[in-house]
């Protein structure tokens, strides 16, 4: 068997291919040296980030102390005005769309909410109603506690309420006695939110009231006379100058006719 030489053309071509083969394993290397570079700075990221979460919580224990006097302070004016926590809830978007005309009725025995973070602030906070003596449950305060267990699973756990015969609004028979209701016949009561644990990570009325109405009640309990400044004033001018302009409309409108008439009376009188 007589082996033949590569001729100059093929010997060029094996070269080229492993000229390429070398780049990209080249091109290989260095992808995976900056894939190795991007983790180590991201886990500098993480550790950042992971430090900053521990002086942000402590700075919120801080104030968290530092706001409960100012909190306390706000509770006992708010007791001077009545019918304050109701209202603030009616006018709540969210919270006013829960509620039934039963279930306004009893709040309007609600004299103070209260929301109170853990220590820890991370682990978890109470929400508590405190009431005047009603028609309808015997308790003096209601309240709900949400909590995060050592493994970080959400529960909660709240009062009992002990309703009077006759007055559970959160049965159907109960809620259903006067026949009145905000929106469909079977809306549940505001009042089952207490005995509802199904979802205590994604409870969306005890995050409304901890984060929206808690820090400010007193906004939503000015909403209807803000509304009433700004919205309804503004409707009324509206329909005013709707008036005033249909009102000129129908001058102007009486002003052609007369004229009208007045040249046909003229050319009349000149025929004649």
């Amino acid at each position: 068997l007589t082996l033949k030489m590569a001729t100059p053309a093929k010997a060029a071509k094996l070269d080229g291919k492993n000229n390429h083969d070398a780049a990209d394993e080249q091109a290989d290397k260095e992808q995976q040296e900056a894939i190795e570079q991007i983790d180590e700075v991201q886990n500098e990221i993480d550790r950042l980030n992971e430090q900053a979460s521990e002086e942000i919580l402590k700075v919120e224990q801080k104030y968290n102390k530092l706001r409960q006097p100012f909190f306390k302070k706000r509770s006992d004016l708010i007791g001077k005005i009545p019918n304050f926590w109701v209202t603030a809830f009616v006018n709540h978007p969210q919270v006013s769309a829960l509620l039934t005309e039963e279930d306004e009725e009893a709040l309007q025995f609600l004299s103070k909410v209260e929301v109170q973070e853990f220590d820890d602030i991370k682990s978890g906070y109470t929400i508590s109603f405190c009431f005047e003596s009603n028609p309808y449950f015997e308790n003096e305060s209601i309240s709900k506690e949400f909590h995060l267990n050592d493994t970080g699973e959400p529960s909660s756990k709240s009062t009992t309420i002990k309703w009077k015969e006759g007055k559970d609004l959160t049965s159907k028979s109960a809620s259903a006695m006067k026949g009145k209701k905000r929106t469909h016949d079977d809306q549940e009561s505001f009042f089952c939110w207490f005995s509802d644990h199904g979802d205590a990570g994604a409870d969306e009325l005890g995050e409304v009231i901890k984060d929206d109405i808690w820090p400010n009640p007193l906004q939503y309990y000015l909403a209807s006379e803000i509304d009433e400044e700004t919205g309804a004033g503004d409707d009324d001018d509206l329909d005013a100058d709707d008036l005033d302009g249909e009102e000129e409309e129908d001058f102007e409108g009486e002003e052609d006719d007369e004229e009208g008439a007045e040249e046909e009376d003229g050319e009349g009188e000149e025929e004649g």
